[in-house]
């Protein structure tokens, strides 16, 4: 029997977790939830993503999820709990967590990179009093860059990152990839940040949380399951913007998604860049 996982985003900050979970574990059927008409979703009142989240996983649970992910920061910290409460304990629901608790580990200096409205959220503050030491990190606000990768508009993200750059102090060893979205530009914001600086990013723990809660282990060698899309309910087409991402093209294409495809980060177990090899590959929370 095919196991079905739903993940549910307003836009393109679910393909880094989806593209995890399909090259773990290539047959379980995947449903893509995007919210064209609400996105995005962190400008919306938290009542308004509370109805949108817990209604579309209703829906993806009467369209026979046995599992749901939430790949977007805004909608774990504001709907979970209440998503959880409609759907489990039949169906887990797996949430998204920002990798602060591997980057407080390293006992170095780390930035945050997150949308403004996380980046003074008590969530993100509460984080990192809990994994982080007294002043190891440094919150880094990145207006417009969620925007600018989920509309794809390459000088808008370097526009964007340049701006985050700049904030970030000299003395961060590492950033955290505080917006699932972030993920999707990896080598822009390498190409921005010092060398020997290290990127965490807790997509590929996300996709192994949902198999372990699902009970089964990795297997990239599997045969591959499908993909289907949603659009606000309606089934189509990944959106042009998604395409224009290799991680989003090997979704379209429903087959297997090879470890180059996906986003490289500390959390994905390799290295980043040859001139950072001295960082260590860690794993996610």
């Amino acid at each position: 029997m095919v196991r079905r996982v739903a993940l549910l985003d307003s836009g393109c900050g679910l393909l880094p977790t989806a593209g995890w979970l399909r090259h773990l574990r290539p047959d379980l059927a995947l449903d893509l939830y995007l919210d064209p008409a609400g996105m995005p979703w962190g400008s919306k009142a938290s009542s308004w993503i509370v109805e949108r989240v817990v209604g579309t996983g209703r829906l993806a649970v009467a369209r026979g999820a046995d599992a749901i992910v939430v790949p977007c920061n805004t909608a774990s910290v504001t709907a979970v709990v209440p998503l959880r409460a409609a759907v489990e304990p039949e169906r887990p629901v797996i949430a998204t967590v920002p990798a602060v608790k591997p980057a407080g580990a390293t006992g170095r200096p780390f930035a945050v990179w997150a949308t403004e409205r996380t980046t003074v959220s008590d969530y993100q503050r509460d984080l990192l009093a809990q994994f982080a030491a007294p002043g190891q990190a440094e919150p880094v606000a990145c207006p417009g860059l969620a925007t600018a990768v989920e509309h794809a508009d390459p000088d808008a993200v370097r526009d964007a990152i340049a701006l985050a750059a700049a904030r970030t102090p000299a003395r961060c060893r590492s950033v955290v990839l505080g917006c699932t979205h972030y993920p999707l530009v990896v080598e822009d914001i390498l190409a921005a940040l010092p060398p020997g600086t290290g990127l965490h990013d807790s997509s590929r723990a996300v996709a192994g949380q949902a198999l372990r809660r699902l009970g089964v282990p990795e297997d990239p060698s599997a045969a591959p399951a499908e993909v289907r899309v949603h659009l606000g309910g309606d089934e189509g087409p990944l959106p042009a913007s998604a395409l224009a991402y290799p991680i989003g093209r090997a979704l379209a294409r429903a087959g297997r998604i090879d470890r180059h495809e996906l986003p490289v980060t500390d959390e994905s177990a390799h290295h980043t860049r040859p001139d950072t090899a001295e960082q260590p590959a860690l794993r996610g929370v």
